[in-house]
């Protein structure tokens, strides 16, 4: 299926967003999931931009620190995210702007 673009996407996102598009045969609803997993991500990096400018705590008007609201809406992207590609059977499809590391011989063992 050809879908547009969604606009309020992140340049990135929306380039992830497209190749994934384009990469695999998805229904309309698919696409949606697709869609809601891009704004997961979106999201989760706004409210890292801000962990990352303010930091993870604040202090309360009693002088008491808490953790910022932006920390659970990272949380909360970040699980969403995954779900959203597990339920698009995604799995080892990385997202938009994730690091690829280099995978090291002992990669994945426990000792």
């Amino acid at each position: 299926m050809t879908a547009k673009t969604p606009a309020h996407l992140r340049p990135a996102t929306g380039k992830w967003w497209r190749s994934v598009n384009a990469d695999f045969d998805l229904d309309p609803h698919h696409v949606r999931l697709l869609t809601l997993a891009a704004e997961a991500w979106d999201r989760g990096q706004q409210a890292r931009e801000i962990i990352d400018a303010e930091g993870m705590t604040f202090i309360d008007r009693f002088g008491s620190p808490k953790p910022r609201p932006e920390v659970a809406i990272e949380r909360d992207s970040r699980i969403g995210f995954a779900r959203l590609l597990r339920e698009l059977a995604l799995d080892g499809v990385d997202g938009p702007e994730a690091p690829r590391a280099p995978r090291t011989p002992d990669y994945g063992n426990r000792r």
